[in-house]
């Protein structure tokens, strides 16, 4: 029994430099791959989706890298939760110990969509993925949510998606275009589609003289703009530069950019845009100088 004690003090002290020490390569990584090294606060999805409703089940097995948060311990782990202060040595060994003694008990989780955020077992899961274990046991209470989240989900992604839901639940334009597949992969799109939209309406009025309702101005943009802009961009071979953006991303950007696009072409419209964008395909960087955000995506 004592041999097995000194046995479990050794590797949980190994265990726990190597944790370590993998917090400064996640950093490195993720400073060249453009990733986060934060876990997601519960707290932020739960205000953003607005989640009430929920139901429990298990035990049950789930990955571990669909793990994505934690409801209290989020700053003391990274995103693959290696422990990232030496405050949390004591516990994080301790732990290591009982599993190396008795073997690993289920975690709580909570879910939404696709992805787990840790109720109880923060030290047990950060222990799970240095041993490099695919799945762990856990009791689950899942979310009811329709927005949902990948198991690849980051806080960018919860804010995106809330985004998404805000602007939706504002235009209603899943029902009144149901067709409609406006998806930005960058927060704040959104409330920039919203000025645009806000902006069209004023020069209908301004060209009519006469009131244009909300719905009116946002449906007469959906098909007079933003749906031949679309038909353009997939004509076009843009798409090819930007393989992890999506139409919707580009047509913002292209707005975002017209003021400079009216300095070389004052008449463009979109089709023109589309032309000038298909035609200079190798000096697309040189008019549109790409940020490393996009760069990196």
């Amino acid at each position: 029994m004592e041999e097995n004690s000194m046995l479990a003090q050794l590797d949980s002290q190994e265990s726990w430099e190597r944790a370590r020490k993998g917090v400064l390569v996640q950093k490195v990584v993720c400073a060249f791959k453009n990733c986060s090294v934060d876990l997601i606060p519960f707290d932020e999805v739960r205000t953003r989706f607005h989640l009430t409703q929920k139901f429990c089940r298990g035990p049950e097995s789930i990955e571990l890298e669909s793990i994505r948060g934690s409801v209290g311990r989020f700053t003391d782990f990274t995103s693959a939760f290696l422990p990232r202060g030496s405050h949390l040595r004591q516990r994080w060994q301790r732990v290591k110990e009982v599993v190396f003694t008795k073997g690993m008990p289920p975690i709580e989780v909570y879910q939404v969509g696709d992805a787990y955020f840790v109720v109880d077992g923060n030290h047990r899961v950060s222990i799970a993925r240095q041993e490099d274990m695919i799945s762990i046991e856990a009791y689950v209470c899942e979310f009811v949510t329709p927005l949902g989240l990948s198991d690849k989900a980051d806080l960018e992604e919860v804010i995106i998606k809330s985004e998404y839901a805000e602007f939706i639940k504002m235009t209603n334009l899943d029902n009144l275009r149901p067709e409609q597949d406006v998806v930005f992969t960058t927060p704040g799109r959104y409330h920039k589609l919203e000025s645009l939209i806000a902006m069209f309406r004023d020069e209908l009025e301004e060209e009519s003289g006469e009131f244009i309702s909300n719905e009116e101005a946002l449906l007469l943009w959906f098909d007079r703009i933003y749906t031949p802009a679309i038909q353009e961009i997939k004509k076009s071979r843009v798409m090819e530069l930007f393989p992890n953006r999506t139409k919707a991303d580009l047509f913002i950007w292209m707005w975002k950019h017209q003021q400079s696009l009216k300095k070389q072409y004052p008449s463009s419209s979109f089709h023109r845009v589309m032309e000038v964008f298909s035609s200079n395909i190798s000096k697309l960087g040189k008019l549109f100088p790409i940020s490393k955000d996009d760069q990196n995506r």
